[in-house]
Parts: structure tokens; sequence; C-alpha cells
């Protein structure tokens, strides 16, 4: 089990400021001393669950430069939700989604546990202001208990699913049950265009997913392939804020980067790795990586 953090090896006067890092690092700032923390989490594709369990803390977000909503299920104690305004009392058994591109207070009162996921926003595809209405109205969606479901039963058994082949697989068919939730959240139904282009991006995602390691990937290629003019495919992934030839390089990446450290491929090189996601040039898949990530190719392997 990949843990991120614990604070039983530390010693107690070190315990404050080790899991205010790792909690800066993963969604905030710390304001109050805990007792007790672990942080565990693991990567599905371009989805990562975090397991957190603590003592009581607060977190005040006030930087912009995440790009992900988090999703996250409670298992004990009482958490204090406060954004644009609207104050949400999260109990045990509650489903909250929290835009972390924008400020909020997050206060847990208690000993208890959280199950959240960390969707990545150009993943999800959906404009920021059909997001932020659903956070505000999650429990009227028919797919609010599914959803819950889901992420006790993957974290449950995370170990597991997430050391497979299809882990990749199952973290992108959650985003697309987490766009679900959001959508029938957000409780406005489509018109006819608006419907449309939401079935050609769903196609388009489905379409890119399947063909990553294509090198000819490209958006004329998913145009044609799609029967759709190159004109209609860009104004349909415009109205779900998606940046097509920005999300196939940043999969492509991330399904890479999975690979790097997978056990199953060390014998491969890391060009073989490079081509299979459709990079034509290693020397520009270690430079887009090293842009993304801010590291080499070859010394994400090693240090991992």
């Amino acid at each position: 089990m990949p843990v991120l953090f614990e604070t039983k090896p530390i010693p107690a006067p070190r315990r404050r400021e080790a899991l205010m890092h790792a909690l800066r690092e993963a969604s905030g700032v710390l304001d109050e001393q805990p007792v007790h923390s672990r942080l565990e989490h693991w990567s599905f594709g371009p989805l990562t669950m975090f397991r957190a369990e603590s003592t009581g803390f607060s977190l005040n977000r006030t930087a912009k430069s995440a790009q992900f909503v988090a999703v996250a299920v409670y298992e004990g104690g009482q958490a204090i939700h406060r954004a644009e305004a609207v104050t949400r009392v999260v109990r045990p058994g509650d489903l909250l989604m929290v835009d972390v591109t924008r400020p909020f207070d997050f206060t847990w009162q208690g000993y208890g546990a959280s199950r959240t996921l960390q969707v990545p926003l150009d993943q999800l595809g959906l404009p920021a202001d059909v997001v932020r209405r659903a956070g505000l109205r999650l429990a009227r969606s028919p797919l609010y208990r599914l959803v819950s479901r889901h992420i006790q039963e993957m974290s449950r058994d995370a170990d597991r699913l997430s050391a497979t082949s299809a882990a990749g697989a199952l973290g992108c068919a959650t985003i697309d049950l987490v766009r679900a939730l959001i959508l029938s959240a957000a409780e406005e139904p489509p018109g006819p265009r608006e419907a449309s282009e939401q079935t050609l991006v769903a196609q388009v995602r489905a379409y890119v997913r399947g063909h990553l390691g294509d090198p000819a990937l490209s958006p004329g290629s998913i145009a044609t392939a799609l029967a759709v003019s190159p004109r209609q495919l860009y104004r349909s992934c415009a109205a779900a804020d998606l940046r097509l030839a920005q999300w196939i390089i940043t999969t492509r990446l991330e399904r890479a980067k999975a690979e790097l450290t997978d056990p199953r491929a060390r014998r491969q090189s890391i060009a073989a790795i490079a081509r299979h996601w459709g990079f034509k040039d290693p020397t520009h898949f270690t430079r887009r990586f090293r842009a993304a990530y801010g590291i080499l190719p070859s010394e994400w392997r090693k240090d991992s």
C-alpha cells in the first residue's frame, strides 16, 4: 500500500510541521495541530485516489494553481466546508465535491477518515460554472449513492486494483461516472445542440483513449474517424472546455509516466515506452515530460 504520510515514526515535536507539509502538497494549509494523521494514495491512470485518516484540523485554500476537483466520501467525524458564502456540514457517509481551483475553508472535527478522488479538470471536460453549480446540489443527483459506493469499493481494494493492467481503464471509467454525476446534479437538461455536442465529446474521449498509441492521432484524424468537420469538433470541445490537442499530450504523458514505474515494463527502454504512447521522437518525449513534471523520465524511473 503506498502510504504518503504517517505520524507514528516522527518525533512528537516535529509532527505538526511534517503534516503541514504533507497536507499543503495535497490540498491546502494546515491551521491546527493534529495528534495523528495518515495519508495513502493510489494512481489509476489520469485519476488519483487518496485515503486520509486524521484527528481534527483546518485547511484554508487560497492558491489557484491546482487544476482538479476533489470528490470525497467521509467515514467519521464531522467536516465543515465553506466556499463562496456557502457553508455545508459533511457527516459520515456524505459525498462532497470541492473545486480546488477556487478558495475554500475546510474544518475536520473529531477523528475521522475520507476517501477522495482527484479528477483533473482537463479530463473532466466540463465548464467551470457547471462544476460549481453541481457541487452545491450533489445530493440531488440520482447517481449520488452509486458514486459514493463506487468510491468506497474502489478504495477498499485499491492496492490490488491499482496494480493491474486495467488500472488506467478503471480510472477513465470512474472519471466518466463523476462527469455523469456532475451533469445530473447541475439539473439543467441540455438543449438539442448541447446534447449533440456532449455526445460528440464523449465519442472523442473514447476514441482518443483507444488510439493514444497512434502517432498520427490528431484533431484532424479524430474528425475524420467520427465523420464530423474539424470546425464542429473544435466547437464541441470548446463548449466542454476541452483543449483537445493539449489533452491528448497530457493523457499520453500520464500513461507513459505510469508505465515507466510498472514492474512489468522494467525491461522496456524509455524510448520504447514513449513510442508505445504515440511519441515519435524520444527527445521530444523527454522534453515534454520534464516540462510537465519537472524531472527527466530516467530520473522518475530511477527514483520510483
